[in-house]
């Protein structure tokens, strides 16, 4: 069973947008490097800075329960720590996340545009060691868990609900192409190559309300978790894998089981 990686993301700030690469070196037991490195924390979320423990994603801000975060296209520069957020054609922030000033400013920004009251101003995390992943919460090995999803699966799930659905919904890691539709998700506890890297398929990935969110609209448009579990019995799409061997990815990488 053959297949090629068509597309690479990592997402440095939970819950924003996702950035494009166009290679990525991975590590064994780690993700894709700053991916959710940075987190919006909720103000009653629980986070202590000075004795990080993960937390659940629904204590950052987050697609789940604030779909209005898609209409924003940020990026962030892992090298210079500066986030840069455009609303539109818009330039609304642009500020240094590695000072208190810069880091206040995004804070201000964003309890602005989610229209927070003072005393639910979020509060930036930066998870260092730690990743605000959704499964940080089970392990340490999940934490660092890379997200893949079969466009295959996809595809079908279109057919099935006669509804579009833009695969960047499911912010995944790697996205491939040429297996099967759905079969990685009968792949737990396997391995697959992916060039010179080796993964350990871990864990499915089960579907939220986040999922609902369309990317290029910020509406709340498309119920999919009840969709999956209306046409295959189950809320699972796409798989987490753990890497077992390093190397580089890049698109057009074949994947093999």
């Amino acid at each position: 069973m053959n297949g090629q990686i068509t597309a690479l993301y990592h997402y440095p700030i939970k819950g924003l947008s996702p950035q494009p690469l166009q290679q990525v070196a991975l590590q064994p037991g780690q993700g894709f490097p700053a991916d959710r490195s940075w987190g919006f924390a909720r103000h009653n979320s629980g986070l202590d800075p000075e004795n990080y423990r993960p937390l659940p994603k629904n204590r950052f801000l987050v697609l789940m329960t604030d779909a209005a975060l898609a209409g924003l296209r940020t990026h962030y520069d892992p090298q210079a720590d500066v986030l840069t957020v455009h609303q539109g054609d818009a330039l609304r922030l642009e500020t240094d996340l590695n000072t208190a000033e810069g880091a206040a400013r995004a804070e201000d920004f964003m309890a602005s545009y989610l229209d927070l009251g003072p005393e639910e101003r979020p509060v930036l995390a930066r998870g260092g060691d730690n990743r605000f992943t959704d499964i940080s919460v089970v392990s340490p090995q999940m934490m660092n868990a890379v997200s893949l999803v079969n466009l295959a699966s996809v595809r079908d799930f279109e057919a099935r609900t006669g509804r579009a659905a833009d695969p960047l919904r499911f912010r995944a890691n790697i996205y491939f192409d040429g297996w099967p539709p759905l079969s990685e998700l009968e792949l737990v506890d396997r391995e697959i190559t992916l060039g010179d890297v080796r993964l350990r398929l871990c864990l499915r990935t089960r579907r939220c309300p986040a999922t609902e969110v369309n990317p290029a609209t910020a509406e709340r448009d498309l119920p999919v978790p009840r969709l999956l579990q209306d046409h295959y019995d189950h809320a699972d799409m796409g798989i987490y894998g753990e890497v077992i061997a390093g190397g580089t990815l890049r698109a057009g990488t074949t994947i093999t089981l």
